[in-house]
């Protein structure tokens, strides 16, 4: 009987995602194209809608687990204050939406620890980083919640993971499943995006569904599987970023791992304050294919230097 009620629950859930990703996405066209929507309706291929991420944020928000419900809706309305704010200065050195984040973040952090997380709180709230990274590209963030909660669903049955609040454990990613299922067709199309609300509450709700299956070595572990995994999905793509930002024409697949680890706009202000106008850069051998290039990088060091001359000219036939 309960099984069959969380199916059709679910069934409800996909309906509700689905319709309501295809009328937010409506509404942000319709308001875009007249300059009503400033950040959340920016100029990619045409204008795109952003921010569609708050309809899975208000689903899981109203269906997660009580007491966890709570750390989607803190991390849901910081993240969108980001959205909406964007790379506005504020009086503190940083962006606004920089600035929202880090709040939101440790406020989740601050959260789990009362709901029972413990340590646990810190991991759940970090996966917002790699879930942000991961949000550069239509669909490589929904494609990833997808084969995250799949194999934590999986790894679930076979290690018989307990239940949660009288439901079995793998409601929590079942459920953070079907919500990105039923959002991610416009995504993948490149039709709306998720926004910063989308990408944190899926890394959020990730992080929930990884503790729930096997509490803070799962967190750490699948976190750390879900990074690598990002790494190879956008490897590409940063490969491309290292070109041209950082004169690296052999990144390693540490470098990957690295930049979705610790880039973006707060990793590279933590940067910043630690290494001030230094750049150090990595010669070791080990060192390099474990990352610490793209780990000790600098954007705000006025003595850079890149890793091969400005105008090297890469040979065909060299992967390159």
């Amino acid at each position: 009987m309960m099984y069959s009620s969380i199916f059709f629950a679910l069934i409800y859930v996909f309906i509700i995602s689905a319709v309501g990703t295809a009328v937010v996405d409506i509404i942000f066209r319709f308001l875009g194209k007249r300059g009503y929507l400033g950040n959340l309706y920016p100029n990619v291929r045409g204008g795109i809608p952003r921010a569609v991420g708050i309809v899975p944020a208000i689903v899981l928000s109203f269906y997660m687990l009580p007491g966890y419900n709570n750390l989607i809706l803190i991390i849901g309305i910081f993240a969108l204050l980001d959205d909406i704010l964007g790379r506005k200065q504020s009086p503190f050195g940083i962006e606004w939406g920089q600035l929202s984040r880090g709040i939101g973040i440790i406020l989740v952090m601050i959260a789990g620890i009362f709901e029972g997380l413990g340590v646990s709180s810190i991991f759940v709230a970090l996966m917002v980083q790699p879930m942000n990274i991961s949000d550069m590209q239509p669909g490589s963030c929904c494609i990833v919640t997808i084969i995250m909660s799949a194999l934590t669903i999986l790894v679930m049955l076979l290690i018989g993971s307990p239940a949660a609040e009288e439901l079995p454990a793998i409601y929590t990613p079942l459920l953070l499943l079907v919500v990105c299922l039923a959002y991610s067709p416009l995504d993948f199309s490149g039709k709306i995006m998720l926004g910063e609300v989308g990408n944190h509450v899926f890394g959020v709700a990730l992080g929930i569904s990884f503790y729930i299956m096997g509490g803070l070595v799962g967190v750490i572990l699948f976190g750390i599987i879900t990074t690598a995994l990002i790494a190879f999905v956008r490897r590409y793509n940063l490969r491309i970023f290292f070109r041209q930002k950082m004169g690296l024409m052999n990144p390693t697949f540490g470098d990957f791992f690295m930049d979705v680890l610790t880039g973006g706009g707060l990793g590279d202000l933590f940067r910043k304050w630690i290494l001030e106008d230094k750049q150090i850069n990595v010669t070791n051998p080990l060192l390099i294919s474990l990352g610490f290039r793209r780990l000790l990088y600098n954007p705000y060091a006025s003595d850079y230097k890149r890793y091969v001359s400005n105008n090297y000219i890469p040979r065909l036939g060299k992967g390159e």
